[in-house]
């Protein structure tokens, strides 16, 4: 809708309507001739580049202007493709993320804790919670996620850990949970919720995996369905947006909007990708209208792929029949994890082996297990390629001599130095075998799924030791350290 020039807000606002995205197409029909930035020009600066991806990816890759709103302060079309995210799921505020759902976590935190307030969350959260903690100054109370012993990995948190939790620490100002884990497991998020809030505690729902979720009944609750206070949502992860995009999601009441958008303002770019936006604005729209036809495919392929895995031996592709088993409240089933040890090889073994030889690319690949995510774009054509691949790796690389399984999810480290006052300490550099007894000044991850092995402030084990090593020889890939190889870490000290 065009006015002076400029690209109005719509009114009556219903989910079929893309404000963002329309006035974008807008924008480029006008064949405005630009004289701001990006300095590309509408692609004829980057040639190459153009040509490649397509003039209309160029020529709506814009700058923030009065016409198309700001996400710094929206009032126009960013604010009404804001509120028609917030409607379809089911919060009072969305705010659009362009630096990832890692900037929702870090806002989340900020929103919720002061300088030197406690924060419960599991010691499985991925490492922009612990960004938050060190940005916020807050100081972090883990609890033990549980562990299955089968697959070796760690499953959700349960109510009477949270609730022995905050017995001991009763002045915890928010409780963050994950909504699902990585491989698919929720925790009892409707009790925990209620838990906190008797106790005045805000809760913060990393949700980087459930974009999907609250649009299809036979997935788990989303967060906000359930009651909680603040969400960070990876549309780009499974809702079908493009990579770098998240939704933060708010309901009124322990935490202020403007602080949220505050906090926001602090991490976020000035000059916000329209592209990422505007990708989010239809992935809503996709979601909100035709999300349940959708998920309902993805659910069918996720059951079939499940099925036939099952049926090749020396694999087990584990799903629902995990719930009632301890920190299992539901199952996304769209999570496909597969239990490789039974073949003798490792899951590190078996996502290259998909990669290098079946040009097949799955999500992850722990020491027992890989995960496949299936979502709004996948067909039964490609699921068949990986399960037939998989049958085919265990029939030809089968060492009959099963992995035993050991538990290598490591327990909760001592903190000894709060992860922020960590952060701006001293350090000095020593070798990792010779680290054991040492405080650590940085992280160290796999990535994915980007959980910290040992975070600033820790002390630092020979079993910590000993598992990073493990993961070194198994080619996973650490982040977190100056050193890009990890042979040499960061500790406390002159």
């Amino acid at each position: 809708m065009l006015e002076s020039g400029c690209i109005m807000t719509y009114l009556n606002l219903n989910q079929n309507q893309t404000p963002l995205f329309t006035g974008l197409k807008e924008y480029r029909e006008r064949k405005v001739v630009p004289f701001d930035v990006p300095g590309h020009k509408h692609g004829g600066g980057l040639k190459e580049f153009t040509q490649y991806v397509g003039n209309a990816v160029m020529e709506i890759d814009v700058n923030a202007m009065k016409c198309l709103d700001n996400i710094c302060n929206p009032i126009g079309l960013i604010k009404d493709a804001e509120e028609l995210a917030s409607i379809a799921f089911n919060s009072d505020h969305a705010f659009f993320l362009v630096n990832g759902t890692t900037s929702g976590i870090q806002a989340m935190i900020m929103s919720a804790c002061r300088p030197g307030d406690k924060i419960i969350l599991p010691r499985n959260a991925h490492k922009s919670a612990i960004s938050g903690i060190i940005l916020s100054g807050a100081i972090p109370i883990y609890i033990q996620p549980q562990i299955n012993e089968r697959l070796g990995v760690a499953m959700g948190i349960t109510v009477e850990d949270v609730e022995l939790t905050i017995a001991r620490h009763p002045d915890a100002k928010a409780v963050m949970v994950m909504n699902p884990t990585y491989y698919g497991v929720t925790s009892n998020l409707k009790d925990i919720v209620s838990l906190c809030h008797r106790h005045g505690m805000a809760v913060l729902v990393d949700e980087a995996h459930g974009a999907h979720l609250g649009f299809h009944e036979d997935f788990p609750y989303s967060a906000m369905e359930l009651g909680a206070d603040m969400s960070a949502v990876s549309t780009h992860k499974t809702g079908g947006s493009l990579t770098q995009s998240s939704i933060l999601l708010l309901r009124e009441g322990m935490i202020d909007p403007f602080t949220v958008k505050k906090n926001l303002n602090l991490m976020q770019t000035t000059s916000a990708s329209y592209l990422l936006m505007a990708s989010i604005d239809v992935a809503r729209k996709q979601l909100a209208v035709d999300g349940k036809r959708i998920l309902t495919e993805v659910l069918a392929l996720a059951r079939g792929a499940r099925e036939k895995i099952n049926n090749i031996e020396g694999l087990y592709a584990f799903g629902r029949e995990l719930i009632g088993t301890p920190g299992v409240d539901e199952f996304d089933e769209s999570k496909l994890g597969v239990f490789v040890g039974d073949l003798g090889l490792t899951g590190f073994e078996v996502y290259d082996l998909l990669r290098d030889e079946y040009n097949i690319q799955v999500e992850m690949g722990d020491y027992y297990n890989i995960l496949a995510i299936i979502s709004l774009g996948d067909t039964e054509v490609e699921l068949n390629k990986l399960v037939e691949a998989l049958a085919d790796i265990a029939s030809k690389y089968n060492k009959e001599k099963k992995l035993k399984v050991k538990n290598n999810i490591l327990k909760n480290p001592d903190m000894i130095v709060s992860p922020r006052d960590a952060y701006y300490s001293n350090n000095k550099v020593v070798k990792l075998e010779e680290a054991e007894g040492e405080i650590m000044a940085e992280s160290i991850m796999a990535y994915p799924p980007g959980i910290p092995l040992v975070a600033p402030g820790e002390k630092i084990t020979k079993e910590t030791i000993e598992y990073i090593l493990m993961l070194k020889r198994e080619g996973s890939l650490l982040q977190g350290t100056d050193d890009p190889y990890v042979d040499f870490i960061k500790v406390l000290g002159q």
